[in-house]
């Protein structure tokens, strides 16, 4: 009976000691499930980032780089040089050689001007004023492909001729085979010595802009010059100019060289350069219209 109690007495304290001893190793466990848990779940999330990295270099390298059309035209002709001297005897008889306008950059801007009196005595004097500007526009991936900023310019030179300060009986009138496109605007200035007669003519070849501005006037006492025949001599001139543009470039009159695709938008250094839209009229000022 004695033994029976003592037994009866340990198991108690060994079924306890049992107990705790699970409790232990259980509680030790559940750190171990934890880390490594947690070891799974940061893993897991690193592939994550690196597959989304990895996706996101590759979906930029495969998008293309902007791209432009490069401008068909590069250069411009010696400004001097793109009327020929029989139409220069033609339109200013009584002219010195070209006077050269200022430019920084004669590859994007050139302009060049002529100016004739024939005086007469006291039968009065004739005087007429021929200028010819050129602007040459590069494609930019910023702000498109050369030939669109050229038509942009050449609406506004049109609009600009259009409503000069002071013009009389304007008139606008397209004009054919000269660029891709071009038109005549007319009109007159009444001055102290007496009525000018202007023609401006604008054309538009490729990504150049040729302006052409001729004008008359009959001063004292002498007759006012046809209108239609300054006209046709402006005219005549324009499409001189246009033709040496197209030449410079390596192409006969009328051609149309191909451009190819830039990445940069730039065939020359020049390219980055936004050319002035007033340099070339402010060089090349009608005397008449200073009177």
């Amino acid at each position: 009976m004695q033994l029976r109690a003592q037994r009866d007495q340990r198991d108690p304290q060994a079924k306890r000691a049992k107990r705790l001893t699970r409790v232990l190793v259980g509680a030790a466990a559940v750190p171990v499930m934890l880390v490594a848990a947690g070891c799974s779940s940061d893993s897991g999330s690193d592939d994550g980032k690196d597959k989304a990295a990895q996706e996101s270099a590759a979906s930029k390298s495969a998008s293309p780089s902007p791209t432009v059309q490069a401008a068909a035209f590069r250069k411009l002709p010696e400004p001097c040089s793109v009327v020929t001297k029989k139409t220069l005897d033609d339109l200013v008889p009584k002219g010195d050689s070209g006077k050269e306008g200022a430019s920084n950059d004669t590859a994007m801007r050139a302009s060049c001007s002529w100016d004739s009196l024939d005086d007469n005595g006291v039968k009065g004097s004739q005087f007429r004023w021929l200028s010819v500007s050129m602007l040459r526009f590069e494609s930019d991936v910023t702000r498109g492909a050369g030939d669109k900023l050229a038509r942009d310019y050449y609406q506004k030179q049109l609009t600009d001729a259009q409503t000069a300060e002071g013009a009389k009986s304007v008139k606008t009138t397209p004009v054919s085979g000269t660029g891709d496109e071009a038109a005549v605007v007319r009109y007159d200035l009444k001055k102290k010595e007496g009525t000018f007669k202007q023609q401006t003519v604008v054309a538009r070849v490729e990504n150049v802009v040729v302006t052409v501005d001729f004008n008359g006037a009959g001063l004292a006492g002498d007759k006012t010059p046809d209108a239609d025949d300054l006209v046709k001599d402006a005219q005549k001139a324009a499409k001189e100019a246009v033709a040496a543009v197209t030449k410079a470039n390596g192409a006969a009159a009328g051609g149309k060289p191909s451009g190819t695709p830039s990445p940069s938008g730039s065939s020359s250094g020049s390219s980055s350069e936004k050319p002035s839209e007033d340099s070339t009229q402010s060089s090349s000022k009608a005397p008449a219209k200073d009177s």
